[in-house]
Parts: C-alpha cells; structure tokens; sequence
C-alpha cells in the first residue's frame, strides 16, 4: 500500500511540476513580447525624437531663404509640440502623420529657392533628415513586427489565457494616416 501511495504522490508532485512550468513559460513568453513591443516603441520614439531635434535647424536655414513661408514653419512647430504632448503611441502616431505632412511642403520649398539647394549646411541637415527617416523607417518596421507576434499570439486560446494573467494588451500598429499614401504631385 505505501508503494502505491508514494507512485501516486510522485505522479502528483510531476504534474504539478509540468503544469507549473508550463505556466511560467507561457506568461514569461507574454510578458517577453510585451517588452519587445516597448523596446521597439522606444527605438521609434528615439528616432522621431532626433528628427524633431533636427527639424529646428533646417527650419531655420530654410527661413533665411524663404521668410515669407511662415505657415509651413508654423505648422511644424505645433506638429512637434503635439508629439510630446500626446498621452499614448495612438496620440504620437497621429502627431506624427501631421508633422510628416508640414515637412513635405518644407521640402517642397527647396525646389522653389535654388539657391537653398546649394547651401552647404542645407545639404548636410538634409543627409542626415534623410538618415533618420530611413532609420525611423527600419525602427518602424521592427516595432510593427513586435506588434504583430504580440497581437497574433494574444489572439490564440493559451495566449489570451496568459496575456489576461500577465495584464498585457493588444499593441496598436504604426500606420500611415490616409493623406499621406497619395503619392505628392511634383509640378515645374
């Protein structure tokens, strides 16, 4: 009977240990991708936040150039005010897609003043605004990746379990507002 007993008990003590170990990966996994989707966030947030640092500069050899142009500077300004005043990612994406539209017609004047496009220190803030979108690009890509094994994985029957367990979400996808797919016109 103690034989018995003790096979039994062992066979208990094993369960428990499998279901214990299954419990703790599954919410370690969550809890892994929610942390990825932060981390990516972060890398795109460091990315518009230099291209906001940059901004200023550029603005400010383009009015040399193009004073009465004040609206477009204007623009960028509140843009970028409202994405360090936004709440959430929602709230910045949606600043974001305002200050992209403001920067586009920036750069629209470049084509208007020559002359600015033979400015030397125009040409090096340039390269590097082209830089930094390229980056902001990639970390873009990156945080919709970690957006999209979170929200794939909180979608499944374990998944949903562990996420509800670990307080964790689904993540919000970086999208480009509607105004900015039309492909711009360029006239001469």
């Amino acid at each position: 009977m103690n034989k018995n007993l003790l096979i039994v008990l062992g066979v208990i003590i094993a369960v428990v240990v499998i279901a214990g170990g299954w419990l703790i990966s599954g919410y370690n996994r969550v809890v892994t991708m929610d942390e990825s989707v932060k981390t990516a966030w972060a890398q795109v947030d460091n990315q518009l936040k230099r291209r906001y640092d940059l901004i200023p500069n550029l603005v400010e050899t383009v009015k040399g150039y193009a004073a009465h142009e004040k609206e477009v500077f204007e623009h960028l300004a509140d843009a970028r005010t409202k994405y360090f005043q936004a709440p959430d990612v929602k709230g910045k994406i949606e600043a974001t897609g305002d200050f992209e539209r403001a920067l586009s017609r920036l750069l629209v004047l470049q084509e208007t003043y020559p002359q600015l496009k033979a400015n030397e220190t125009f040409l090096k803030m340039m390269d590097s605004l082209e830089g930094t979108e390229n980056r902001l690009s990639v970390e873009r890509k990156r945080y919709n990746d970690a957006v999209r094994l979170l929200n794939t994985h909180i979608r499944t029957v374990f998944g949903r379990f562990f996420a509800g367990l670990a307080g964790v979400s689904k993540a919000e996808y970086y999208q480009i507002p509607e105004a900015e797919k039309a492909a711009p016109k360029v006239k001469f």
